[in-house]
């Protein structure tokens, strides 16, 4: 494992170049978990010990397949594990590595330096304000970060619009802004200043219309698809929308005649191979191209709202069990213990989705280890 301070470049920057191509009809990031390390001497509320050899060869892993990199966002466990302190040098680290693969990457500003509890709204500034930093120097696309001590502080839509337009005013690059709902996150009830989703999306709105040339797109985690549809014909043109629905992506992605929703997804740190095998076919215009998309990506949704269902935030645990069955790390434990957040019954049928889908490169490797791990806790190993 890289020691602190060495610079990711002597290590998994030596991998090759993307293998394939992004797509050119859409824009799509995967949110990359983080590769805990399994040795170091620390507790559910210690600093987060992560292997960044492991971490960092993910990243290349996504870049390889011609998709972007979203790194430091929930899926890292960004609030559930990974400290600010971890995040930022992650940040570091993955701006080394995708300027030697040439990927494309973005990376989460945020406000979890803070405490939880009774922060002002000029500490949340300049919270964002670090954070950003750190990321615009690894040359990253800022995503704000939906703020738990924002909403806590917030008072009303006035206080999200005058501080995200203060932050939108001196980023380096069009930034992404994060509309995480309360199914990923309840801290974030209530978010851009109410509980009525019309009345928050036009809050958003506003924001966006008063600095349209300085937001790239609006990433979208409600599970809604019918808001999503919404809200992305209601925006300025050249303004994104990024899909964050894991159960509903395959439709929004096609889009309709009205348009289509970009990506930024958890699920795609899985699906990988698939989802960007499944993205060049939209390459293709019309309905042969969108039709082939769907029959591609449409099989893949039963195992997303598998990972996804409630409590959705805990879905980490079974990207991590797949990222481990696939063959990307050499075990499966989690930032934080979080490894034990879900059931046996659960991660054993999310195997057995990932299976069927053909996820495994090496199925009985994948195979062996579900019953090893399902042994070692007392399950059946059949």
């Amino acid at each position: 494992m890289t020691a602190p301070g060495t610079p990711a470049s002597s290590g998994p920057g030596a991998a090759p170049r993307a293998a394939h191509p992004p797509t050119r009809s859409r824009t799509v990031f995967a949110a990359a978990h983080v590769v805990a390390d399994p040795y170091a001497d620390t507790g559910p509320d210690g600093p987060a010990a992560l292997d960044w050899d492991a971490t960092l060869a993910f990243r290349h892993h996504l870049w390889a397949q011609g998709l972007g990199v979203a790194e430091a966002m929930d899926t890292a466990q960004r609030g559930a594990g990974l400290d600010w302190t971890a995040a930022a040098e992650l940040i570091r680290r993955t701006g080394a590595e995708a300027r030697a693969a040439g990927g494309l990457l973005s990376c989460g500003a945020g406000t979890d330096q803070l405490p939880a509890h009774g922060a002002t709204l000029d500490q949340v500034r300049a919270a964002y304000e670090e954070q950003l930093t750190v990321v615009e120097d690894a040359g990253a696309r800022p995503v704000l970060l939906a703020s738990r001590q924002l909403a806590a502080a917030a008072t009303g839509p006035d206080d999200y619009q005058e501080l995200y337009g203060h932050l939108l005013r001196q980023t380096a690059r069009p930034a992404i802004l994060h509309w995480l709902g309360p199914l990923f996150d309840p801290a974030l009830t209530g978010y851009w200043g109410g509980t009525d989703p019309d009345a928050a999306t036009a809050t958003l709105l506003r924001i966006i219309a008063a600095h349209p040339d300085r937001v790239d797109g609006v990433k979208v985690s409600l599970l809604d698809a019918d808001r999503e549809v919404r809200l992305r014909r209601m925006l300025p043109p050249g303004v994104r929308c990024y899909t964050g629905d894991d159960f509903h992506y395959p439709e929004l992605i096609a889009g309709d005649t009205h348009g289509h929703s970009d990506a930024l997804l958890g699920i795609f740190d899985p699906l990988a191979r698939r989802a960007a095998d499944a993205l060049r076919h939209l390459d293709t215009p019309g309905p042969r191209g969108a039709a082939a998309f769907r029959a591609a990506l449409d099989p893949t949704v039963a195992l997303s709202r598998h990972l996804f269902r409630a409590p959705t935030r805990h879905y980490r645990t079974g990207i991590v069990l797949l990222a481990w069955l696939a063959g990307h790390q050499s075990h499966f434990t989690m930032v934080g213990g979080l490894q034990s957040a879900r059931s046996l019954p659960h991660l054993r049928r999310a195997h057995q989705l990932a299976d069927a889908l053909g996820l495994f490169p090496d199925p009985e490797r994948a195979a062996a280890r579900m019953r090893a791990l399902l042994a070692v806790h007392g399950g059946q190993d059949g």
